[in-house]
């Protein structure tokens, strides 16, 4: 065995550059590109952190046991596989193996013998351990009452009677602060959180390398995201919850701080499993990644055994398309979408002399301003953007009032600053509040966001000669967020990579306050697709209560019908619905689903990549008692088109037609119904359509099934894009001290591209491992990635099956233009016995090969290739 395989890194995802590119599309005649009104909001950090250096998951051929095989056999294939991996020379230790829900193993092992694991017999797929980081805080206060109304939670409380009584909810996230008076207060466990285990101790935190887990059976939280998520669930006392009475398991898979790994998550759910949940809310996603992902598998088994599983969708929306995360991509899961609260709770100042109030928001790295006293007196500055011109007299003594826009938040704060400003107000370009950041640390002088409306204010005030000042309070106000209702600009968008619909269904996410540890306050606000899953997590407790029957297969289904497409975030006064590929079925309808005495199924129809019209079947059954006509339409959404990372809508809507526009179902029977879908004109390139079939019951509800397809040849996409950096690149890591994280010597390193005919030793040398890595961009998914060893004194692969240096199933895409995957090869390979082999001395190439999304492995041309410079293995 190589001496140096327990020190090479993958360096999966790392970023060179920051940024995303926009192509510009084609023009179109008869669809037209929308331009949204306000900026498309930058890349901001997502759940998903990295892979974990040398931590993979192997999964074995059977099913696991909840799928019917055997215990039996499930074991005498891991035992298999162990002593498998022994012949085959493999250097490994076991983390976790599973067995019910998925059926393989966690191991850490050296990232070079990815080739070598793949060839053991029995082995059917190999997956990176991903990890999840914990979401921070927001600092702004909304209340959960107004959540709440927009999902119907306030009417099926106050209206229908229901609260959750006796619905188990497991909460998997950073733990649940039991003592806190509104989630039953005392010890563990207590009458509301009635089971739980603590997988991972307080002080684990995956991105340490030298982080061990030290499981106990104390489930408490120290961190605080997941008594929030529980909190929305279910609080009951000074917040309320959507379900204030269900019971809770709290399956802690954080630390205090940092991040967790997807094996641990699935040891999570198979304890939830075996406490009998009914159901599962994970605020967990590990971001641009495949429905295939063990994580989405393991969540699809348990929907079998009957518990429902909700999962957040991930926070990636800045990153494009196919940015969705597992396991909230699982077939059977529901994938929560995040739309922004109608109103926010923030700090107040008072306009002098007008007395009237200002709500506002810190900017991020200033100081806070006080809670008493008075600035000093404002002046209109105007843009303040000393990069385009703008100039700013003498503001000693004065209090800038600067307009948003044209220049970033820093620029316009340290022009003031510099002018001699003792404080920054900015005003909204656009409708409503708004916080910032990226402001130089250092200078006394507070900065605050007010909104457009309180601008104009104050500028009327300082026009009719006023001399006007803000008095600081320690009052709160609430105000309306003129993004309520709208999706959150951080939700990830779909397609799933292999063109499923996700995300399935959206609630309130953006500006949510709820429970907190009691140690950090008790209460405290969080943005995301994790507060938007627990919405639905607690509507789902809600039908559960209401309509005991559903099977856990039937209940998105019934979520889907009820829930209410919303406006496009870009422009909503267009009156067009946002995308299917990022807001599913629309905003949860908790009362709609109650209610609902029919359902349509099923709740979604992928139709896949479309060249022509696709025909697909709906059932409409009428679970009243009395006959029922319902009438058939359909509602387009826009689509989007262009660059994966930055896509541009249009309102290119597909033509729907039915066999029958108008049916009649008699009590408790059912209809199938012929829908068939033409797709728009492909008047731009990687167009996604969407909209919605719907069904209205004659003087009665009306129910919906979204569907989305790609709009042409899927194969059409190119995953091995070539960057700015010229990759794929074949390198080696050449210098220290300038990157972290990529486990040279001192845990830092460099790469640099390497011409023909460089020399590889396979040694460390000057503490840098003289290996060679292949680095390639991904612009889209693969279904699997190949790094075969040619042999360059015959041309062809080394060996005719076991030639592979590396292979891993459904690769995801990089999350920028500028981001890569890295693989390395440490000169060994796989003979025909099974046995690891060092190659000889001497010449080769590396061919990196990915298999498209939904590609025929048999069928070349659905591989994309790339061919190493020669390699010469010298080892001396």
């Amino acid at each position: 065995m190589a001496p140096h395989r327990k020190r090479l890194a993958a360096l999966a995802g790392l970023t060179l550059l920051a940024g995303l590119v926009s192509a510009v599309p084609a023009a179109a005649d008869e669809i037209s590109e929308l331009a949204p009104l306000h900026p498309v909001p930058a890349p901001g950090d997502g759940e998903l952190v990295h892979q974990a250096d040398g931590l993979w998951l192997i999964e074995l051929e059977s099913p696991p046991t909840t799928q019917g095989t055997s215990a039996a056999e499930v074991d005498a294939e891991q035992d298999g596989f162990r002593a498998d991996a022994d012949e085959y020379g493999l250097e490994y230790s076991e983390r976790h193996s599973f067995t019910e829900l998925w059926n393989g193993l966690s191991i850490e092992m050296d990232d070079a013998q990815v080739g070598t694991v793949r060839a053991i017999p029995g082995v059917r797929a190999v997956y990176p351990v991903v990890t999840y980081e914990i979401p921070e805080a927001d600092e702004s206060v909304p209340d959960l009452d107004t959540a709440l109304p927009m999902t119907g939670a306030d009417i099926a409380q106050n209206e229908l009677g229901l609260s959750g009584e006796d619905v188990r909810v497991a909460i998997m996230d950073t733990g649940v602060d039991y003592t806190h008076p509104d989630l039953g207060g005392g010890g563990f466990p207590n009458d509301r959180v009635v089971a739980g285990h603590d997988f991972v101790g307080d002080d684990f935190n995956a991105q340490d390398p030298a982080a061990v887990p030290a499981p106990d059976g104390d489930p408490q939280d120290c961190n605080g995201h997941g008594t929030h998520v529980a909190g929305i669930v279910g609080a009951r006392g000074e917040v309320t919850g959507v379900a204030p009475d269900v019971v809770f398991g709290a399956y802690k898979v954080f630390g205090c701080a940092g991040s967790t790994t997807s094996d641990i998550m699935i040891a999570a759910m198979e304890q939830a499993l075996a406490d009998d949940m009914d159901v599962l809310n994970m605020s967990i996603g590990s971001s641009h990644s495949w429905p295939q992902y063990p994580t989405a598998v393991a969540s699809d088994n348990l929907v079998d055994q009957g518990m429902v599983v909700v999962a957040s969708i991930g926070n990636e929306g800045a990153t494009g398309l196919y940015s969705a995360g597992a396991p909230g991509l699982g077939e059977d899961v529901i994938g929560v979408a995040s739309f922004d609260n109608t109103h926010v709770r923030t700090a107040s100042a008072v306009a002098q002399p007008s007395g009237e109030a200002v709500p506002y928001m810190e900017m991020d790295e200033a100081p806070l301003p006080p809670t008493s006293g008075g600035t000093d007196p404002l002046e209109l500055v105007g843009r303040a953007c000393t990069a385009l011109g703008d100039t700013v007299g003498d503001l000693s003594g004065r209090t800038a009032l600067i307009i948003r826009g044209e220049c970033t938040f820093a620029e316009k704060y340290q022009a003031a600053v510099d002018a001699g400003a003792t404080g920054v107000v900015i005003y909204n370009n656009v409708p409503g509040l708004f916080a910032g950041g990226g402001l130089a640390a250092g200078h006394d002088a507070f900065s605050v966001g007010v909104s457009d409306t309180t601008g104009a204010h104050l500028i009327g005030l300082l026009e009719d000669g006023e001399t006007v000042t803000l008095s600081w309070t320690d009052e709160t106000a609430t105000v309306p967020n003129p993004t309520g209702g709208l999706i959150s600009s951080f939700s990830s968008y779909g397609l799933a990579a292999d063109l499923s619909v996700k995300p399935d269904i959206g609630a309130p996410g953006g500006l949510i306050n709820s429970t907190y540890p009691m140690a950090k306050g008790g209460y405290a606000t969080i943005s995301g697709t994790s507060m938007s899953s627990p919405h639905v997590a607690g509507g789902v407790a809600l039908l559960l209560q209401a309509r005991p029957d559903l099977d856990a297969h039937e209940v998105r289904t019934v979520l889907q019908n009820s829930a209410d497409p919303k406006a496009w975030w870009g422009n909503p006064g267009l009156g067009l619905a946002d995308n299917v590929h990022r807001q599913g079925a629309g905003m949860l309808d908790i009362p709609g689903s109650v209610l609902a005495a029919s359902t349509v199924t099923p709740g979604k129809l992928s139709l896949g990549a479309t060249g022509g019209p696709a025909t697909e079947t709906v059932t409409i059954t009428n679970d009243g008692d009395a006959e029922a006509v319902y009438e058939l339409s359909h509602e387009g959404a826009l689509g989007t088109h262009g660059d994966t990372f930055a896509p541009s809508f249009n309102d290119g809507f597909a033509d729907v037609a039915f066999d029958s526009e108008t049916v009649t179902v008699a009590a408790g029977a059912s209809v199938d119904v012929q829908v068939t879908v033409a797709p728009p004109a492909r008047d731009f390139e990687q167009m996604v359509y969407g909209g919605y079939v719907v069904v209205s019951q004659v003087d009665g509800e009306t129910f919906r099934v979204p569907y989305a397809a790609y709009n042409g040849d899927y194969q059409e996409i190119t995953a091995l894009t070539p960057t700015a950096y010229g990759l794929p690149w074949l390198t080696r890591i050449t210098e220290c001290d300038v990157f972290s994280g990529l486990e040279c010597a001192d845990d830092s390193g460099v790469f640099e591209n390497r011409p023909e005919g460089e020399t590889y030793t396979l040694e460390w040398v000057d503490g840098l491992p003289d290996a060679p890595y292949v680095i390639a961009h991904l612009d889209h998914h693969v279904a699997r990635l190949d790094l075969v060893i040619i042999d360059e004194r015959t041309g062809r692969p080394i060996h005719p099956r076991n030639n592979t240096a590396v292979s891993v199933d459904h690769v995801g895409r990089n999350a920028t233009p500028t981001a890569f995957h890295s693989y390395v090869w440490d000169g060994t390979y796989v003979d025909g016995h099974g046995r690891v082999k060092d190659v000889r001395d001497g010449d080769y190439r590396l061919e990196l090969r990915a298999l498209k999304a939904l590609g025929d492995a048999d069928d070349p041309d659905h591989w994309e290739t790339w061919t190493s410079p020669v390699i010469t293995i010298d080892r001396g």
